[in-house]
Formats: C-alpha cells, sequence, structure tokens
C-alpha cells in the first residue's frame, strides 16, 4: 500500500524544485549575458542593462544552500565564473585576483 510523503518532505521537494529553477533561470540568463557582450558593436546590439538587472535580481534571490563558491561569484559579478560553476566546470576557473577564484 502506497503512503503519501509527509509534509516535511513535499516541503523539502517542492524547496529543490523552486531552487532548481531559480538556478536554471540565472544560468539561463548568463548564457543571454555571455553571448551579448561579444555582440555590443552590432548595429542593433542587446541591452546590458535589462541583462545586469536580470542578474543582480538573480543574485538577491539564491536559495539558501546555494554554495558559497556561486555566492562569490555573483556577488564579485564574476559571469563566466558563475556560468562554468553552474555547468559543473568550475575547475576551468583560473585563479582571480581575489586569491580564491
Amino acid at each position: 500500500m502506497a503512503t503519501s510523503p509527509s509534509p516535511d518532505t513535499s516541503a523539502a521537494a517542492a524547496a529543490a524544485a523552486d531552487a532548481g529553477a531559480v538556478l536554471r533561470a540565472l544560468y539561463d540568463t548568463l548564457t543571454a549575458y555571455l553571448d551579448a557582450v561579444p555582440r555590443q558593436k552590432d548595429p542593433n546590439p542587446p541591452d546590458l542593462r535589462a541583462l545586469f538587472r536580470q542578474l543582480d535580481e538573480a543574485e538577491r534571490t539564491l536559495p539558501a544552500g546555494t554554495h558559497p563558491q556561486l555566492r562569490h561569484y555573483m556577488h564579485q559579478k564574476s559571469y563566466r565564473k558563475a556560468w562554468l560553476f553552474l555547468q559543473d566546470r568550475d575547475a576551468e576557473n583560473a585563479a582571480g585576483n581575489c586569491g580564491r577564484h
């Protein structure tokens, strides 16, 4: 006989799903930003200001439990490093001036 998940389990699953959605949205915004930067000399360049607002909002809404390294990258506006981190490619990030990454 199947049992219903406990409320704690359901809440944890919902929180994990929400966190995953936030991180997917962050990844999508970072991808859009990294695509937009080299196109700034195009006749109709993408609006970086809108992307910066989205990235700032994404940093403010990072879920509890977000890896400290990702928080660091976002706080420092190291967007390529954050993008690589979200792809499990953090090893490709070279040490930066902050002495950490």
